[in-house]
């Protein structure tokens, strides 16, 4: 079922399945909610998950001026306020992980826990495994023709707008997100930071981001990419629902999580 959320950045299409606590679900770059697909059902079975589109992506329309991370996780914040009502957790694929890195660093009390997969918090010359895709990627490619069919398919703003947004997308992430160390250090809540091992992030990169956020995990499925969501639904689903389900770490040999010198655990 889908629905319209009248945000203040943009008017927003959403969907939601299941009940029980609130689950968001945030689409990657140039996607629509059909990406989820194999995912929905097993954690709609355990949550009331939202998925909304954010601007410039499947039904919701384009705006205005650039696409940037900030104004999206603007969107979402209105989202959570006005539409879940409350805090949330969050799984956000790509993109998606970066606006829930966002919102996680800047309104904690809006996310419960998160989930991000093959996500980025610098931008993509510092941390793109092949940098150089972003000068060989142009709106009528072939590297970009499943994003533009998906969009021609449901985009209110019609086929003939795909190359002002794919133009748009390609610019942000030539320089963003910039997010710093400190700014990770900024999400309190739990936080698994999912990626394949032949992911679009450098495994550098994603190691970085773990380790930055004090109440990281870190998941690095084999034989994956950047796609692991549809690679390995079944796998990707059981992690996400043990990470959302987890009270407390506990392991027999801590020591990134010993306790501190307090004689507190890290968390």
């Amino acid at each position: 079922m889908g629905d319209w959320a009248d945000l203040p950045g943009v008017r927003t299409w959403y969907e939601t399945e299941g009940t029980g606590d609130p689950l968001v679900l945030l689409h990657g770059g140039f996607c629509t909610n059909d990406t989820w697909g194999p995912l929905r059902a097993d954690l709609a079975a355990a949550y009331r998950v939202l998925l909304p589109e954010r601007r410039a992506h499947g039904h919701t329309p384009d705006v205005p001026g650039p696409l940037s991370y900030t104004d999206m996780a603007d969107d979402t914040v209105a989202f959570l306020e006005s539409v879940v009502g409350g805090p949330a957790h969050l799984v956000g694929w790509s993109d998606g992980g970066v606006v829930a890195l966002l919102v996680a660093a800047a309104r904690p009390d809006l996310v419960r826990r998160a989930v991000v997969i093959g996500a980025n918090s610098r931008p993509g010359p510092e941390c793109f495994a092949e940098p150089s895709m972003l000068d060989t990627m142009t709106p009528d490619g072939a590297e970009l023709a499943f994003f533009r069919e998906m969009y021609a398919a449901v985009s209110p703003d019609g086929a003939g707008h795909w190359p002002v947004v794919a133009a748009k997308m390609l610019d942000m992430w030539r320089t963003e997100p910039a997010m710093t160390d400190g700014d990770l250090a900024r999400v309190t809540s739990p936080v698994l930071v999912m990626t394949g091992d032949d992911d679009l992030m450098t495994l550098e990169h994603t190691v970085s981001l773990y380790r930055a956020m004090p109440q990281g995990q870190l998941a690095v499925i084999p034989g994956a990419s950047h796609l692991v969501p549809l690679e390995r639904p079944d796998l990707v689903s059981r992690l996400i629902l043990e990470h959302l389900a987890q009270e407390k770490v506990e392991t027999m040999m801590p020591v990134r999580r010993a306790a501190g010198a307090d004689g507190a655990p890290a968390f």
